[in-house]
């Protein structure tokens, strides 16, 4: 009988140890949460697959590998993704975001990833030539966003029209709906080139630094999401990235 117990202890320790094996080294990866709002193509987009792609997509995905996590991406409002932040509901976001000092009283920023440019888009028979010619105009812009910021305090609010996304901010310049876009250079060339009819001023309405909104709760993430971004920049992973979607003129 202890002959026959002691074999079964055995057999039961040699089967603990093969579980162990097969099932103690593979622990889940911990989750980093990415909040954006995939309308602003080529920094987020949804592609056929109904998967969202783009610059920010990538390097949000690269900083996760260089923190050994999982990347998860969610999709929200512009206007939604700095309460998701400061809510925790997302640990990090990534948009096309501008940094200014109204954004910085909620959120921390990271280094600077990318250069936005705020463009004019306007019919091509438009009499709206440069920024000078906004003045009593109806400017449609995406809620939420700097050109939303910078309009508004331009031009006041009875000639900014908010749109949900710039999708449909274009869409109310082809209707005539608004005289014209405020938004980021990079997809104004996407709304243009699939909306006949329009072009982008030459006149650049403003210039801004992009970076990633962290909660001001998340100081470790953020030391180490700068970390990662310096190592992918000296590394050119960055560059290489924004190449992927932004071809030199």
């Amino acid at each position: 009988m202890k002959k026959t117990l002691a074999i079964l202890l055995a057999i039961v320790a040699v089967l603990g140890i093969c579980l162990c094996t097969a099932g103690c080294g593979t622990k889940e990866k911990e989750k980093l949460v990415m909040g954006t709002n995939a309308s602003f193509p080529p920094y987020e987009f949804v592609d056929d697959n109904g998967n969202i792609v783009g610059i920010d997509a990538e390097i949000a995905k690269a900083i996760a590998e260089k923190l050994n996590m999982e990347l998860e991406i969610k999709d929200m409002e512009f206007d939604s993704l700095i309460p998701a932040a400061k809510a925790g509901t997302v640990d990090m976001v990534l948009a096309g975001m501008t940094v200014n000092e109204e954004r910085k009283l909620s959120v921390d920023f990271s280094e600077s990833y990318a250069k936005g440019v705020q463009v004019i888009i306007v019919a091509e028979n438009s009499d709206i030539k440069t920024n000078d010619d906004l003045d009593g105009k109806m400017i449609g812009v995406q809620a939420g966003t700097t050109g939303d910021t910078y309009c508004t305090d331009d031009f006041g609010q009875d000639h900014v029209k908010q749109f949900a996304n710039g999708a449909l901010a274009v869409a109310a310049l082809t209707n005539g709906q608004v005289d014209c876009v405020v938004i980021d250079n990079e997809p104004a060339k996407n709304y243009v080139a699939a909306n006949k009819g329009l072009k982008i001023l030459e006149t650049v309405y403003a210039d801004e630094d992009y970076a990633i909104a962290v909660s001001k709760e998340k100081t470790e993430l953020m030391t180490k999401i700068n970390k990662a971004l310096a190592e992918l920049k000296e590394e050119g992973k960055i560059k290489e990235i924004v190449s992927k979607y932004i071809k030199a003129d």
